[in-house]
């Protein structure tokens, strides 16, 4: 009896060196015991063979390893070990191929283009984000060993370790993926893993305003007011886009400027010849040699920065990012978890007062007022799809209230649809003088 069903299985061009499209949908005959038993013991056979000749799968190109893979899966079907029809035993080399040289049933998940994020609860159950929304796939591990063997193959190469005594990480894949992991005993029901995949094409303007994140007003907006040097904090939940919109927003810096970015899991694509990358590192077993974002920003204000971009504000390098915003480093931007702007500011007045500034209210008030120019609010809607539901300029103090000037809005209607349309609510921005030679714009209103 065959093991798939040859109607269920796409039936993609045999492989060489390079990688075929990805099948867009694994094919649920993986999630089956009967399935994973056949491939882990044609895995086995595939490494006893390499060993058997010194040679491991590093050391062979992919062609190579293919060709081994199908020497194994050809001699198993003729001696009656299983039985596969054309489609299965393509799938079957493919699968077998990523288990000796990849990250198993992740890999052709990480091929695919339309996933955003992987979500893995345990050995035999995995969630996909496609358009924004999650959806189950029909794949899985073969046991909790099995996922916990990818794990360390996830974070053996970046000198990370996972176990008992440290039981979550985060880690980041040689394409630039981020992955979080978190083990027994502190995840209950066995090993969980997630994965924000890295997109390899970084979104343009254009593309935002295609796929109706935000307006075409708002896009000329802030195009203008990254050129002109404003200050801009980009806030929204957790998966809302924000670092993919301030990516984004990075592409109307001059290249005459030097950039350095600072990120916990380098991401950011910026286009600029003249930029420095840093990145935060966690400390390692013994609780030392750790290098956090504020040591990172104090260190990235000596090296002559025209503007620096920070991943994430989380912490307490929250001081010295509103400092070199208010101090000569005008342009700078980050993003900071945030349901509203006003939610934002407190936020940011929490993370001040972490920070052991306990001033009066009003005194920090103002510093963040003088340090943030533009506040722009990103969200991920109900149907998964994300826009950029509002725009707001920080024009300074009114008694102990900040003072904004909301200019574009996005109204969802009918609610928790997604569906709506975008707003412009104030025709005169507050920095209008300041964006006059890059927008246009003089007093008119902008749409």
């Amino acid at each position: 009896m065959s093991l798939l069903t040859e109607d269920s299985l796409p039936i993609s061009p045999a492989r060489g060196g390079a990688r075929p499209a990805p099948v867009a949908q694994p094919a649920t005959q993986r999630m089956s015991d009967s399935y994973q038993a056949v491939k882990a013991q044609t895995c086995q056979q595939v490494i006893e063979q390499l060993e058997a000749r010194g040679s491991t799968a590093d050391k062979l190109g992919l062609g190579a390893l293919r060709q081994e893979i199908e020497q194994v899966v050809t001699s198993r079907s003729r001696r009656g070990q299983m039985a596969l029809n054309a489609a299965e035993r393509l799938l079957l080399i493919e699968d077998v191929e990523d288990e000796v040289a990849g990250l198993g049933p992740l890999a052709p998940l990480l091929r695919d283009p339309d996933i955003d994020d992987i979500i893995v609860n345990g050995a035999g159950s995995i969630y996909v984000e496609r358009a924004g929304l999650l959806e189950k796939v029909g794949t899985r591990f073969r046991d909790d060993a099995h996922l916990m063997n990818i794990i360390h193959r996830i974070v053996g190469p970046i000198g990370r370790r996972v176990d008992e005594a440290s039981p979550y990480v985060d880690a980041r894949l040689p394409d630039g993926s981020r992955v979080n992991i978190v083990i027994p005993p502190v995840a209950l029901d066995g090993p969980l893993l997630s994965v924000r995949k890295f997109r390899m094409q970084a979104l343009g303007v254009d593309d935002f305003v295609e796929r109706q994140v935000m307006s075409a007003d708002m896009a000329a907006y802030l195009a203008a007011a990254v050129r002109s040097r404003l200050n801009i904090l980009i806030c929204g939940g957790t998966g809302a886009g924000k670092s993919t919109l301030l990516n984004m927003l990075s592409t109307f810096i001059s290249d005459r400027e030097r950039l350095i970015t600072i990120e916990d899991a380098a991401e950011l694509q910026l286009r600029q010849d003249h930029v420095v990358r840093l990145e935060t590192r966690p400390p390692n077993v013994d609780g030392n040699r750790e290098v956090s974002a504020r040591e990172l920003v104090r260190n990235a204000l000596r090296m002559r920065p025209d503007r620096i971009i920070l991943g994430e504000v989380r912490g307490v390098e929250v001081v010295e990012m509103l400092q070199a915003m208010s101090t000569g480093h005008d342009g700078s931007m980050a993003t900071l978890h945030g349901n509203s702007p006003r939610d934002a500011f407190a936020r940011l007045e929490m993370l001040l007062g972490f920070a052991g500034l306990q001033n009066d209210i009003r005194a920090i008030r103002r510093f963040i007022a003088s340090s943030v120019h533009i506040v722009v609010h990103i969200q991920r809607l109900a149907n998964g799809s994300r826009r950029i539901v509002g725009v707001t300029e920080v024009t300074g103090l009114e008694g102990d209230a900040y003072s904004l000037n909301e200019l574009f809005s996005f109204h969802e209607q009918p609610a928790m649809s997604g569906l709506g349309e975008f707003r412009t609510l104030s025709p005169r921005p507050y920095f209008a003088d300041r964006l006059r030679d890059y927008a246009g714009v003089t007093g008119q209103p902008l749409c």
